[in-house]
């Protein structure tokens, strides 16, 4: 069997290889999760669409690259970024889960305003889904729209909603017709984060950042044009989105980059009287994960071709986020145990490595364990949808 790439993506790789070398000195440095893109991080995103590095089958009306799928060319980018070392394209909420919905259920003149700034990363969206009493349950969701002429006014809470400090949209689900069964009468909105009525509470996590937040809404009004699908169908788009979600949070080439991290620091990093790298015990552990990691990368490219056929991912495209982020948190805890003592620092010491990243990042991907759907929920969602198991029985109410 013959596994070697073919001349058309042997050239590919060749063109990859040249712009990193050419490129890599413009290449942002890292930004902590939740903060805003920088500048450099903007500028490089516009250099990476440009060259078909980012958004690279989305179609050239809506401001992507247009390129036909091909999961081996994709899988050629993840590969040369993360063996350089430079960044990827932005990924996140707007364009990860927002511009795929759209693609999917907006109407055109809503692909036409949105897909563009979003992927140019000058548009910065937030999710509002989440609220005190409706987590894992959504769909019993409160926060309500009433109709005032043209517009929707909105009354009610969301929480955890990650990056709405800083963000300039909203895609927010909102009750508009509160009598009818709990997963009917939610409609899907577009909204500005500037709109009267709105206010932001920032939530600090265990990272020390405050990356989540509450967000309040008072008599906030919105056109009943920045709808998504039809009135009272919102949840058919939530659910799209959410498909989207799970493979941005399981993205098997952002683990590959963060394996490659964890690799080199093993080769770098002294643990007693050798390298990180020669400790049986920390080699065996990177192992394992390596081999997850290429389970994962080739469930990936299932996927990817799946998609460029037009069908459907199956029960692949159910298990990515469940095993992506236990994995990812599986690295950072390996390379906090490869630094020793130093692994357990945080914050301000001249000690620390890769300025904190490592502990900051453990306890983020931590959360992402729970975020997005937590691991029992997603289990839930592979048996009951995946394999066809009876559903999980409810609690009977008093």
């Amino acid at each position: 069997m013959d596994l070697t790439y073919g001349p058309e993506h042997q050239a590919f790789r060749a063109d990859v290889q040249a712009f990193i070398l050419e490129h890599r000195d413009q290449a942002p440095k890292p930004q902590p999760s939740g903060t805003r893109p920088s500048a450099e991080a903007i500028a490089w995103q516009q250099a990476l669409l440009e060259h078909g590095y980012a958004a690279r089958t989305i179609p050239k009306q809506y401001g992507g690259y247009g390129a036909e799928p091909d999961p081996l060319k994709t899988r050629i980018i993840a590969e040369e970024f993360a063996e350089a070392g430079v960044p990827p394209a932005m990924s996140g909420i707007g364009i990860s889960m927002l511009v795929p919905t759209l693609l999917e259920k907006g109407t055109e003149e809503q692909r036409q305003q949105w897909i563009a700034p979003t992927l140019r990363g000058e548009v910065i969206w937030c999710q509002g889904y989440s609220e005190p009493n409706a987590g894992s349950d959504l769909a019993s969701l409160r926060t309500r729209a009433t109709v005032a002429g043209d517009d929707f006014v909105i009354n009610g809470q969301k929480i955890w909603t990650s990056g709405a400090h800083f963000a300039d949209m909203m895609f927010c689900l909102v009750r508009t017709e509160p009598d009818k069964p709990k997963h009917q009468g939610i409609s899907y909105l577009l909204l500005s984060m500037k709109t009267p009525g709105i206010e932001v509470r920032p939530l600090k996590t265990m990272t020390g950042r405050a990356e989540f937040n509450e967000v309040f809404f008072t008599d906030v009004r919105v056109p009943q044009s920045k709808i998504v699908g039809n009135r009272g169908e919102g949840w058919i788009v939530a659910n799209a989105t959410l498909k989207h979600e799970r493979g941005m949070l399981g993205d098997p080439n952002a683990t590959r980059r963060r394996f490659a991290m964890l690799a080199k620091l093993m080769q770098e990093e002294n643990v007693d009287l050798g390298k990180a790298i020669d400790d049986p015990a920390l080699r065996d552990r990177l192992m394992q994960l390596e081999g997850r990691l290429l389970a994962m990368q080739f469930t990936g490219m299932k996927n990817e071709t799946a998609a460029a056929k037009g069908e459907g991912p199956g029960i692949g495209g159910l298990i990515v986020k469940l095993v992506g982020c236990e994995l990812n948190h599986q690295i950072s805890t390996l390379a906090i145990d490869a630094l020793g003592e130093l692994g357990v620092l945080y914050d301000d010491s001249p000690y620390l490595r890769a300025s904190g990243t490592w502990q900051s990042v453990s306890m983020f991907e931590l959360g992402l364990i729970i975020g997005g759907g937590t691991a029992q929920i997603q289990k839930n969602i592979i048996s009951e949808r995946g394999l066809g198991m009876p559903r999980e029985p409810k609690a009977a109410s008093d």
